[in-house]
């Protein structure tokens, strides 16, 4: 681990941050690092308002994409709601789809399959719109390189409405609206928003014609604060608000859908990385091992006993995933190892009979063994398909743009990307991924780093610093939750290894004179039970340890050393 302390703001700046919102400088420093440097920043960020959230028509052909939705009702046309079959897909689609429901009969929706389909608009899902005489499809989180499927509905009379965030090539597609904050001739005001964001815009926009308010639209925002933690997006802006007001709803009243998941494990407050660890990875299961339908199904669902069973099954799908992607996990290690690979600058595995619904959580799980670029591909139909997973701050798009050659098809992020190629240009693509990455790649980012947002003494966490701390959520990208350094700890004699394989350690500190220990858990750690002996420095972030009702700050240890 390579511990790197972030730099440090002004201290002119703190002092005075720290002076107009009565806190101490630690607090006022770490505000300051994420660019919340005035007392009106402090109280936006502090008091997410939904007056903050951006006039829907800001965004580039909004009003057209109005226009036609508002003309389809009229005239009483079929509209296809359209969607990737992951979490940010299927909760757009629930999304759009259940709104559009209260202002028209003539709805449905479409979820392309995994294996059949693959990833976007389908040729098939556009056939199935004429063949059920749709003549309007919605794709959302989805459809932006989708040039020639576009062309080929329109050939067929059949309009397409594009509500996406991936990142746009150097065409857009025909369609009758492109909304996409991230297309150059865009200005909307925030760029970041998700798949299901972009859908919101939609029907706010669409809400707005109906004199309905932001208010009227807070039920759906169960759905964007889903698909926000789960699809990694910034944490600031606009995310900001709709997590933090999605979350509310997710706690108090959420649809049935996700209350059906909350009941089966019996916990009484989310936070957002209970929602990225508990609520995505089962509404990711349905389009992993079964079908992206028995999402939107259990989501849209109106009667709460239904969804019950619609949640229990896809806890089945969910169990199967996890043990399918341990199972694949170690073949793909064992591949590495026989291929003498371990000391490349790329991981590249491939197994023709790979389940393709879990081969992007694997190539997440490799990336823990060998921290650097890493791809998994698995046979589908004639072609190879493949899940691309980066390292902090390398940009696997651009290295996969530099290998397109060999690439039928891709599209993603900087971190995150999928493509499919032909059999015989795999080893091809293989030998010239590894190339690009080694000339391109920092060395550096080859060892895991933890960015330290400061060095702090025990002593200086108390409930008020705790308290403010937690005001600072939801945590996650541009907004990650504060990691802290002290240094020359003790422990008081009783840390031991836990866990049925005493992979963690399990630690009560104290620095100096000063007595007051804290609980420590550090996972994944335990093998560094010696260091313990004596002083040692650690990084840790904090959290609320709840003990047969009694609370207390826990330190969650990053490192030690």
């Amino acid at each position: 681990m390579r511990w790197t302390l972030k730099l440090q703001p002004e201290k002119e700046k703190v002092a005075q941050l720290a002076r107009d919102l009565q806190v101490d400088n630690t607090i006022a420093s770490i505000l300051c690092q994420r660019e919340i440097d005035t007392y009106k920043k402090a109280k936006k960020f502090f008091r997410p308002s939904l007056k903050d959230i951006h006039d829907p028509f800001l965004m580039k052909d909004m009003g057209a994409a109005v226009q036609r939705v508002e003309k389809a009702i009229e005239n009483g046309e079929n509209i296809l709601v359209y969607g990737d079959y992951d979490v940010d897909g299927t909760t757009a689609v629930s999304l759009v789809s259940s709104y559009l429901k209260t202002i028209s009969p003539n709805i449905a929706t479409y979820i392309p399959d995994r294996y059949a389909e693959g990833y976007g608009v389908s040729y098939a899902g556009i056939d199935f719109a004429q063949d059920n005489n749709f003549s309007l499809i919605i794709a959302l989180d989805c459809g932006i390189k989708a040039i020639e499927k576009v062309t080929y509905a329109n050939e067929k009379n059949i309009d397409f409405i594009i509500c996406d965030h991936h990142k746009p090539g150097d065409k857009i597609p025909d369609a009758v609206a492109v909304l996409n904050p991230k297309r150059v001739d865009c200005s909307y005001p925030f760029d970041e928003l998700c798949g299901c964001g972009v859908g919101f815009k939609l029907i706010q926009a669409l809400g707005s014609k109906r004199n309905q308010t932001i208010k009227d639209f807070l039920p759906y925002l169960d759905l964007v604060a889903t698909a926000i933690a789960a699809d990694i997006v910034p944490m600031n802006g606009e995310n900001r608000i709709f997590a933090y007001y999605g979350l509310q709803v997710i706690n108090q009243d959420p649809r049935n859908g996700i209350k059906a998941i909350i009941h089966q494990i019996k916990k009484k407050e989310l936070t957002i990385t209970d929602v990225v660890f508990i609520i995505a990875p089962r509404i990711n299961a349905a389009g992993r091992m079964k079908h992206g339908n028995y999402a939107v199904e259990l989501l849209t669902e109106m009667d709460f006993d239904a969804a019950v069973e619609f949640a229990a099954a896809i806890e089945i799908f969910n169990a199967d995933r996890k043990d399918l992607d341990k199972q694949i996990t170690n073949e793909a290690l064992i591949q590495i190892i026989d291929n003498k690979e371990q000391d490349k600058y790329t991981t590249v595995v491939y197994h023709e009979n790979w389940h393709k619904g879990v081969i992007g959580i694997v190539a997440s799980r490799l990336i823990e063994t060998y921290y650097r670029p890493t791809l998994v591909f698995t046979k589908s139909g004639n072609k190879l398909a493949a899940s691309a997973r980066s390292i902090k701050g390398f940009d696997v798009y651009n290295a996969l743009l530099a290998c397109e050659e060999f690439i039928e098809q891709f599209g993603g992020h900087k971190y995150a990307a999928g493509l499919t190629l032909l059999p015989e240009n795999f080893e091809n693509f293989k030998n010239k991924f590894e190339e690009i990455v080694s000339k391109t790649i920092d060395k550096e980012l080859l060892t895991p780093e933890i960015a330290i947002d400061t060095e702090i003494e025990l002593s200086e966490i108390t409930p008020k610093f705790f308290r403010i701390i937690k005001q600072m959520a939801p945590f996650g990208p541009q907004n990650m939750k504060p990691v802290f350094k002290s240094v020359c700890v003790r422990d008081n004699g009783y840390g031991k290894q836990v866990g049925a394989d005493k992979t963690h350690v399990k630690l009560n500190v104290f620095q100096g004179d000063n007595k007051q220990t804290f609980g420590a858990i550090g996972f994944n750690l335990g093998d560094k039970i010696e260091i313990v002996q004596n002083d040692f420095d650690i990084i840790y972030s904090l959290e609320e340890n709840d003990w047969n009702g009694y609370k207390s700050i826990q330190l969650v240890l990053k490192d030690l050393k």
